[in-house]
């Protein structure tokens, strides 16, 4: 290896550092990061305390939906994004609406659980269909929007087997939990899905993480207008009499 080499593997190095850095932070981002998981599992974890303790539905249910409205009103007076909280407020609700209608504890739990199973779906037809939900979704934050479908291949390909990655664990998730559903009571149930909030979230998540910072950098399509808009300034300005 000569002189010339090393600062070229020092830079290659860094290069891959900071790719993997911006890929962590973007991730962080969109999938709302420790406080989002933290708003995620604390509606239903009370819900199951509540119901396992008292057998109250409806008790566990308003419980359930308030600390969800609290999580929402504390973003709000610190000024935070609130589209995660915002979802979990709505997901709470459905489950209360139709946990209610029915009188079964368990169905508190259904509405989640559909859209679990209509999410996994989706991340395996956008994949298959070759526009890949995770890249939908990432594209803004990587301010990258859809230039990796046709200019970045190499993106594309990690954004399918990230959306790949994702539908197969929720899938597998869904059959875990829509036998349990049936014919496990519904503390058996609730601590159950509990216990699944979390762990398939991360390692689709690390899945993600993995395939994108092995990926082409993405294109800053933002960084491009504006060089462009600039660029046809300058022309103006110089074309001006």
């Amino acid at each position: 290896m000569t002189s010339l080499d090393k600062p070229t593997d020092q830079g290659s190095t860094d290069q891959e550092a900071d790719s993997r850095a911006v890929t962590e932070a973007a991730l962080f981002e969109a999938f709302g990061g420790v406080r989002g998981m933290v708003e995620t599992v604390v509606p239903g974890l009370l819900f199951v305390t509540i119901f396992t303790i008292n057998k109250d539905l409806h008790m566990s249910a308003i419980a359930a939906l308030a600390v969800s409205l609290v999580l929402v009103a504390v973003r709000l007076v610190m000024k935070d994004t609130v589209k995660h909280a915002f979802s979990g407020v709505f997901g709470v609700a459905f489950g209360v609406v139709f946990a209610m209608m029915t009188g079964n504890a368990k169905d508190f739990y259904l509405p989640g659980m559909l859209y679990t199973l209509g999410l996994a779906l989706a991340y395996i037809i956008t994949a298959i269909a070759g526009v890949p939900l995770i890249g939908l979704i990432l594209g803004p934050v990587f301010k990258e929007n859809l230039s990796w479908r046709t200019r970045n291949p190499g993106r594309k390909k990690a954004y399918t087997k990230a959306s790949w990655a994702w539908g197969l664990i929720l899938l597998a998730k869904c059959a875990i939990l829509f036998p349990l559903y049936w014919w496990a009571d519904t503390t058996q149930f609730g601590w159950v899905l509990i216990a699944l909030k979390i762990p398939p979230f991360l390692l689709a998540v690390w899945l993600t993480w993995v395939f994108l910072a092995k990926a082409p950098p993405p294109i800053d399509v933002f960084a491009e207008m504006e060089a462009a808009e600039k660029a046809e300034k300058e022309r103006e300005h110089r074309a001006a009499p």
